[in-house]
């Protein structure tokens, strides 16, 4: 068999990273296999240890681009600033509790998809996200100490108002998608409720 080129294996790797985001933010981690994970990617089954020594490897590595990815969301709207549409954490709190958001588990943020599974999961995995957990708490503080300029926003209340802001958000979400089938108009209600009072 020919052997691939190095930018064909990194293709691939980044493949699977892409397909597990997926799968592990909808279905959970330990739900999906390495067959059916393969399967997505469009690789063989045997190809994964190729690319990683374990599945929490992987996860890890999926807890990592899927964070870098959100933070990457949020630092956009830090950089444009104030507009039309609000300040830059209003519009994340607005994009973060939409309907949108909730309905689509496969994608968007995983610190509420992946909150319970990083909990189970190696040491490895809950450092990656935690990791993103601070980019998070660093991100909003940061924004906090900004707005309030004119207001003196000390370092340790900016940071307490970014983990009161992060926990009520990743809250809500984990909430409204847990009664959405079967309660959605008080799936609504958790969101729209936690839209108004999230800056609280």
């Amino acid at each position: 068999m020919p052997r691939i080129t190095r930018e064909e294996k990194a293709r691939n790797r980044q493949n699977i990273v892409e397909a597990a985001g997926r799968m592990f933010r909808a279905q959970g981690i330990d739900a999906v296999g390495i067959a059916d994970l393969m399967k997505e990617a469009g690789l063989t089954h045997g190809g994964f240890y190729n690319h990683f020594a374990s599945k929490d490897d992987l996860a890890a590595e999926v807890c990592n681009a899927s964070f870098a990815a959100s933070l990457g969301v949020l630092r956009q709207a830090v950089e444009e600033g104030d507009v039309p549409a609000g300040p830059p954490l209003r519009r994340v709190v607005e994009d973060y509790l939409s309907a949108e958001h909730r309905d689509t588990p496969d994608g968007g943020c995983p610190s509420a998809s992946l909150v319970i599974d990083a909990g189970r999961h190696t040491e490895e995995v809950q450092r990656s996200y935690a990791a993103g957990v601070e980019g998070y708490l660093a991100g909003f503080a940061g924004e906090f100490a900004r707005e309030g300029e004119g207001g003196e926003v000390a370092p340790e209340e900016a940071r307490e108002r970014a983990v009161l802001l992060l926990s009520r958000m990743v809250g809500a979400m984990v909430l409204a998608r847990a009664v959405r089938h079967v309660e959605p108009e008080l799936s609504d209600e958790i969101l729209r409720t936690c839209r108004a009072h999230a800056l609280d």
